[in-house]
């Protein structure tokens, strides 16, 4: 399963996602900076099922029922590889279900 961590997930921590998933970074997309609709276009075009954030404005930004892939928001105190990769299990617990085209939470 192809997942897509955003700009403001550490890179390093896609090293803490186990295969079969298949982590493919913003950047690594050669995506930086693209706005958050085209990237989920864009994503969903490549066969992304995920995109795994950490930006919480992100779900007041899109059209829930139109979204083209999942959204997982990752809620830690602060963007730091220390803080995130604890949830990196429940992201991929999440993962290995049938997702819906929605956001989901963890925390």
């Amino acid at each position: 399963m192809k997942v897509l961590p955003d700009e403001s997930v550490p890179r390093r921590l896609a090293s803490f996602f186990p295969e079969p998933l298949t982590l493919r970074t913003v950047q690594e997309m050669g995506w930086a900076g693209t706005p958050n609709g085209l990237l989920l276009s864009r994503a969903a075009a490549e066969n992304f099922k995920a995109l795994v954030t950490v930006d919480r404005g992100i779900e007041h930004q899109q059209n829930i029922s139109a979204l083209p892939i999942s959204i997982i928001i990752m809620l830690a105190p602060r963007n730091r590889l220390a803080e995130l990769q604890p949830l990196v299990p429940k992201v991929v617990s999440l993962l290995s279900v049938c997702l819906e085209k929605r956001i989901y939470h963890v925390t």
